[in-house]
């Protein structure tokens, strides 16, 4: 499971990585222009490529989380027990998994630099409201299979937003969504954005160590 989270998360990365003036485009458009932006920041800031996590941190904070929809996107992973919890409890919620993928997009970051995102033909309803966009990993000179990616984005005021992915056939909410669904049923919702808490918290202190030992 953990290795499926990391693969997840570098995808993401690779390919949702962009400024705010793609954030109009068709989705299919959208994922393909801004992939060589993403990967020219990687390759060309040294920083980046050593895994300076501040750096990586503000970098997905500003050019991947505006194509995110996290409500959406919680309210799938928490499952039903969403219609019960207070809003200050789905506020934790959202905050939390939030901090959460943005930690973990951090950690593959740079090990999908090299890789090349080959999207599959993909036409647009202009009335669609809900799309998916398939697209293929490939590390070009590798015997390596393709990493398949399907993308379900929906179209926002501001523009298409990504609510679900999944890779090799696995869904990044569903995966999410058992565990936080074992979380609740033992500790309840609030037991759940606790743990979050604490494992963001931890996360957080792991990363300003390693940070302060790497600038000795």
């Amino acid at each position: 499971m953990k290795k499926i989270f990391v693969l997840l998360s570098g995808v993401i990365m690779l390919c949702l990585a962009s400024g705010a003036r793609a954030d109009m485009a068709d989705p299919d458009v959208l994922i393909k222009n801004t992939v060589h932006e993403v990967l020219d920041v990687v390759r060309s800031d040294k920083e980046l490529r050593s895994g300076n996590q501040k750096k990586m941190l503000e970098l997905v904070d500003a050019k991947v989380l505006p194509h995110f929809n996290f409500e959406h996107m919680t309210k799938l992973a928490v499952g039903k027990s969403w219609r019960t919890a207070t809003q200050e409890q789905k506020k934790a919620l959202m905050s939390e998994f939030r901090i959460l993928l943005v930690r973990t997009y951090t950690k593959a970051f740079t090990s999908y630099r090299d890789q090349v995102v080959e999207i599959k033909p993909f036409k647009l309803d202009p009335a669609a409201t809900d799309v998916t966009v398939k697209t293929a990993i490939v590390k070009p000179g590798s015997s390596q299979q393709p990493v398949l990616v399907d993308y379900d984005m929906e179209k926002m005021p501001d523009g298409w937003k990504v609510y679900d992915l999944t890779v090799e056939g696995v869904s990044l909410v569903t995966s999410y969504r058992g565990t936080f669904a074992d979380q609740i049923q033992q500790v309840g919702i609030d037991g759940l954005i606790k743990t979050l808490t604490d494992k963001n918290n931890t996360a957080a202190s792991s990363a300003a160590v390693a940070e302060k030992a790497d600038s000795k």
